[in-house]
């Protein structure tokens, strides 16, 4: 199969279909960041465990205008990045990574405004502040014990932070994080663990744990996404080829584990999945994959990445041959274990979605 043939047509109609999803959500909703889809509508009164999608929705807003250069989704974009800006010092969350990068940080990489990047800068700060000394680590939002391995996706802002304002001190913090995160969540075959706790009182590592996952010892699909997607983009801040490495091995376990179509279930370990599919882990991994390649040049792992593309953007799982689905890309998963947006569209799913197709057509 020739994954190259067709692509930007195909991809710019996902850009097409994003656009009418986007403004209708905008238009029915004003100023509300949905997090995942009911029966393919957009929940605004699920249980949300912990406000961390909040730049998702801005995110795709940037990345219809940058593929459309219309000024009305700039407006758009613009404008939802300003609801979320008293975030930036948010201290209940570990997730301002999330927040600020697909907005704040895109929107200054489009004019350079210092005023812009100063609210990047500041959220960077205040992840920062999540610091356990002792463990070596950020806290989840969870409690102070906790590390998760989605703040590797995270930590990124702070390695901005440190760059732009030369501060070795957040430097420090986001490597010593990167480097505990490493050695006590990533296993010697690539798989991952969603949580780590430690010893408050020592710092010592006690064992992995799980929260969205099969088992404490297994691989949460998400949680593996992540990984490879963050220690990726931490090697791109750091030039530190164990963090390559790191990138690589994650890769090649989501590569060896996932059925040919390239979309895993929650929980590559779970004997018999609740759902067949994990399409935001999915998005994610593609997204991630495509950068590896860029600062690996392997070409294999881009092939991977459009293989998984182009399962992602046919009919079982994009909507748009879907009457009445309200979201992008169906078969996301937010939290199984709580019975929450599984199954459905979920707004990091769709945001992921169109990064990845995005950089496919921008190279």
């Amino acid at each position: 199969m020739n994954l190259q043939a067709n692509l930007p047509k195909k991809y710019s109609s996902v850009f097409d279909f994003a656009a009418i999803q986007l403004r209708g959500l905008i238009t029915v909703h004003p100023n509300q960041f949905p997090m995942y889809t009911t029966g393919g509508r957009w929940d605004f009164s699920g249980e949300t465990w912990t406000n961390w999608c909040e730049g998702f929705l801005g995110g795709q807003l940037w990345l219809v205008y940058l593929h459309t250069q219309d000024s009305w989704w700039r407006e758009q974009a613009e404008h939802y990045a300003h609801l979320i800006e008293p975030r930036k010092t948010d201290r209940a969350v570990h997730d301002l990574g999330f927040l600020f990068w697909p907005t704040w940080k895109r929107w200054y990489d489009l004019t350079g405004d210092p005023a812009i990047q100063t609210v990047v800068i500041k959220a960077g700060r205040t992840l920062a502040l999540r610091y356990n000394v002792k463990g070596n680590y950020l806290h989840s939002f969870l409690a102070p014990d906790s590390l998760f391995i989605d703040i590797m996706m995270n930590v990124g802002i702070i390695f901005y932070a440190a760059q732009q304002t030369g501060d070795q001190d957040l430097y420090e913090i986001a490597l010593q994080h990167c480097l505990t995160s490493r050695r006590f969540l990533v296993r010697g075959d690539g798989s991952t663990a969603h949580e780590g706790l430690f010893d408050l009182d020592t710092g010592e590592f006690l064992r992995q744990s799980t929260q969205q996952g099969w088992r404490a010892d297994s691989c949460w699909a998400r949680g593996l996404a992540w990984a490879l997607y963050g220690f990726t983009t931490v090697y791109s801040f750091t030039r530190d080829n164990q963090f390559l490495d790191t990138a690589r091995a994650c890769a090649d376990f989501y590569i060896s584990h996932i059925p040919s179509h390239g979309v895993p279930p929650n929980d590559f370990d779970e004997p018999e999945p609740h759902c067949p599919y994990e399409s935001s882990a999915a998005a994610i991994a593609a997204s991630g994959l495509l950068d590896l390649a860029r600062l690996s040049g392997s070409a294999q792992y881009r092939q991977q990445a459009l293989r998984i593309l182009d399962t992602l953007t046919g009919p079982e799982f994009l909507a748009d041959q879907t009457p009445g689905w309200e979201g992008l890309l169906k078969h996301g998963i937010y939290h199984q274990r709580k019975g929450l947006g599984v199954d459905e569209s979920v707004m990091w799913g769709d945001y992921f979605l169109l990064e990845a197709v995005g950089k496919v057509l921008d190279e």
